[in-house]
């Protein structure tokens, strides 16, 4: 693992995931229940104006400095899963060595993105449990705080297409219980798996030949805490 992350990140760049843990930012307390139906996403909110300004914002103490950290000394073409309204693609454009594409399942977040500049052939608006990219398309991909609101079968079809248009490595952050209990299925705003580190594993483990854990800066108030999924073909 120590050998993969000095290849990935620069020296000076190392202790930057212990001081992220740190400094985190939690999000706003949230009504939660278990009375949700685990077989059902919760998708319209991908089609509001409100989820689009959210995006805008969410990740800039946390996980937009960490995906960089991880592709900085990346080279080749990328792919953002569930890219939203491109902030993450922006953000990677600084880095003369990638190619960033990315695609979601709302138009009015590729809207957004489009009107950022971005350019439109480097969107698409797809499902990411069927994409229709080539074989090993992407030297990489991420996603990040998406891949919990995927129900069980979703998961797996998500990695599974992952694993095979990615060629060497694959990024995922998502919250995991802060306690390491299986809390399952719940509805806190959207719903989404808050489980333990070893129930998400073995689900990375199935497409991808090593798998590495590492910290994130996010936090929900005590109740999720963020987690990176790295994933080597």
């Amino acid at each position: 693992m120590k050998k993969f992350f000095r290849l990935i990140c620069p020296p000076v760049l190392i202790p930057f995931f212990s001081w992220i843990a740190r400094v985190g930012k939690g999000s706003l307390p949230r009504k939660t229940t278990s009375s949700v139906n685990p077989s059902e996403q919760d998708l319209d909110l991908y089609w509001t104006e409100e989820m689009a300004e959210q995006l805008e914002t969410w990740g800039r103490d946390h996980t937009w400095n960490e995906i960089k950290c991880l592709m900085v000394n990346c080279k080749g073409k990328v792919l953002d899963i569930a890219c939203g309204t491109g902030v993450n693609i922006k953000e990677l454009s600084e880095f003369p060595f990638l190619e960033v594409h990315g695609f979601d399942i709302s138009e009015l977040l590729l809207k957004k993105a489009v009107e950022k500049g971005i350019d439109p052939a480097r969107l698409r608006k797809s499902d990411a449990t069927k994409t229709d990219f080539a074989d090993n398309e992407f030297d990489y991909s991420y996603s990040i705080g998406s891949l919990e609101h995927f129900t069980d079968e979703g998961i797996d079809l998500f990695l599974k297409d992952a694993g095979r248009y990615t060629s060497k490595a694959s990024f995922h952050m998502i919250p995991v219980s802060e306690p390491g209990t299986d809390n399952g299925w719940l509805k806190r705003g959207q719903s989404y798996f808050n489980n333990s580190v070893e129930w998400w594993l073995p689900k990375f483990q199935r497409y991808f030949s090593k798998v590495y854990v590492l910290p994130s800066g996010w936090k929900d108030a005590g109740f999720s805490k963020g987690k990176w999924f790295v994933c080597i073909k």
